[in-house]
């Protein structure tokens, strides 16, 4: 897929969030690495840059009421575990059935997109620290 401008802050943000590999980072935190390497870049623009690599299927919003969207560029089927301690996301690589896919064929008079399944629970590093 190609971004449709591929500008230099485009391809600075979607390579920030890209190379956060196990890290789903906010606005702010994607704003703070590309001005490393854009430093004329703007918080409105990346807010915009993000949202339309959102669009356009390069990145996954990660949402959840009264915080902050995280952003996800692994675009490969994966679930989420999200720390009630900590507030990270954690990728799980889970075997499912095409969930989509069964929804699809169950209630055909839908028009579904896509499936989100999310688990919540304590990462290993809060674990761990609980212990301690």
């Amino acid at each position: 897929m190609a971004i449709k401008r591929l500008t230099r802050q485009r391809k600075a943000v979607l390579e920030v969030v890209r190379t956060a590999k196990g890290h789903h980072p906010d606005a702010a935190w994607v704003y703070h690495e590309v001005r490393k390497l854009v430093p004329s870049i703007s918080l409105g623009t990346v807010y915009r840059t993000l949202e339309a690599l959102v669009e356009e299927g390069y990145l996954l919003p990660l949402t959840r009421s009264g915080d902050a969207t995280r952003y996800e560029a692994n675009l490969d089927g994966h679930l989420h575990m999200l720390c009630t301690r900590c507030g990270e996301y954690h990728d799980l690589h889970i075997n499912l059935p095409d969930l989509l896919a069964q929804a699809r064929a169950q209630y055909p008079y839908l028009e579904l997109s896509g499936v989100q399944v999310e688990y919540e629970g304590v990462c290993e590093r809060c674990r761990a620290e609980l212990k301690s």
